[in-house]
């Protein structure tokens, strides 16, 4: 089915800044539309997007440039492809932009592009969204629902509460994708009385989750112990609990030295702090315990780690074919945060869960802190059977979005 008009356009994310938009329309009549995200704390080596740069306009975030190239450049290309054809779709966005991080036409140029054009391809050929990524990846599995990691205390650079680790989440681990929403949701709540009866606000960063001001960043663990048991439920056997460290954003490159709680430790003695933790909490999952490249530390903390603990590479790999080989080479972790809008297009983005899979390391489905209502990591999610999903906490309708998706899918 040949593509018959793409337009691009601006609209804003969810922390009130520009980003991309793309309708794609098929010659049968299908349409559909993709928003692209944009994080806050990226990877050096994520791809680019564009920004106008003009200070008069969005304090120049503006994306019309990024728009321009889907209007022109890319629509030129595109009309009258195969839309079916998604490999040789992203092919021709790879080979129009033909730098390696996608500085040319902008990764949320060509991003906004690629997704559209498989919603559009779904939507022609009267298929859900998962399944079509299903078919893509050649997944013949029974439909399975990824566990879902809720961000309910922000930090680092997703709000202001002066906690150096960026997301604190807990994991529900029921069977079924309707009972861990729910156990996600009571236990959310639940805390925001807790910080309410301590005299904390209760307000929330960029990703839903609350933002208290804590004596430590082992404090957000304690709270959410006390949450998970308040909500009635039991640690480690119905909640586990997550972390994203995020380590590259207080990590001193020339001393070599992490800041954490206001004081210096060398990658050897935060390795030292995540084992104490791990033992005294039901921690399941640390992502980005170390800066991205500071494979030393990865590597021996990888090695030393409770083999059942997944070490989540976000930063380190950014969704990245080539590093994820290196990661697998060199031993570095056992699990990829995927992200499609740090590598560009939903082929890279499969070719990277596929790379994973293929090597026994699991896979977390990533939204970004500037998100939107856009589902699209909902439907991947299923259609690929990743292990983990997270999109914030249970607040915000650009999370929820995600969440209510999957029910969706849940109840079809």
């Amino acid at each position: 089915m040949k593509i018959q008009n793409i337009k691009g356009y601006q609209i804003l994310d969810s922390r009130g800044n520009p980003t991309t938009a793309c309708l794609v329309e098929l010659e049968d009549g299908a349409q559909a539309r993709a928003y692209v995200p944009s994080g806050a704390s990226t990877g050096a080596h994520e791809a680019v997007e564009i920004r106008d740069g003009d200070e008069h306009k969005y304090h120049g975030l503006g994306v019309l440039g990024a728009v321009n190239n889907i209007n022109t450049v890319i629509k030129d290309n595109l009309v009258g492809k195969d839309a079916y054809n998604q490999a040789d779709i992203d092919k021709n966005l790879l080979a129009l932009d033909a730098t390696e991080n996608k500085s040319k036409l902008g990764a949320n140029a060509i991003l906004a592009v690629s997704l559209a054009v498989a919603r559009a391809s779904a939507i022609s050929q009267k298929k859900e969204l998962y399944q079509y990524i299903q078919a893509l990846v050649h997944n013949e599995q029974r439909i399975s629902f990824p566990k879902i990691g809720f961000n309910v205390l922000n930090g680092g650079k997703h709000a202001d509460s002066g906690l150096d680790v960026q997301e604190y989440m807990i994991i529900p681990l029921s069977d079924t994708v309707e009972d861990n929403i729910r156990m996600g949701s009571e236990i959310y709540h639940t805390l925001k009385k807790i910080l309410s009866k301590n005299g904390q606000i209760v307000s929330v960063g960029d990703e839903g989750g609350f933002a208290p001001r804590l004596d430590s960043n082992e404090a957000g663990l304690e709270l959410l112990v006390e949450a998970i048991e308040t909500a009635g439920y039991r640690p480690r056997i119905d909640c586990a609990l997550a972390l994203d460290v995020a380590a590259t954003e207080f990590f001193d490159s020339r001393s070599q030295q992490y800041t954490f709680d206001k004081q210096q430790y060398s990658g050897q003695e935060l390795a030292s702090i995540y084992q104490n933790w791990t033992l005294k909490y039901p921690i399941v999952s640390i992502e980005d315990p170390f800066a991205e490249d500071d494979y030393q530390n990865w590597q021996e903390f990888a090695q030393n780690i409770n083999k059942d603990m997944r070490i989540v590479g976000d930063d380190l790999l950014v969704t990245n074919v080539k590093r994820i080989q290196e990661a697998i080479n060199q031993k570095l972790c056992n699990s990829v945060l995927i992200k499609p809008n740090q590598i560009g297009t939903l082929t890279e983005t499969l070719e990277a869960i596929n790379l994973a899979h293929n090597n026994n390391l699991s896979t977390m489905i990533s939204h970004r802190s500037g998100d939107t209502i856009d589902t699209f990591i909902s439907d991947l999610a299923v259609g690929v059977s990743a292990g983990y999903m997270k999109s914030g906490a249970p607040a915000r309708a650009e999370r929820v979005s995600k969440y209510n998706r999957l029910l969706e899918i849940y109840y079809s």
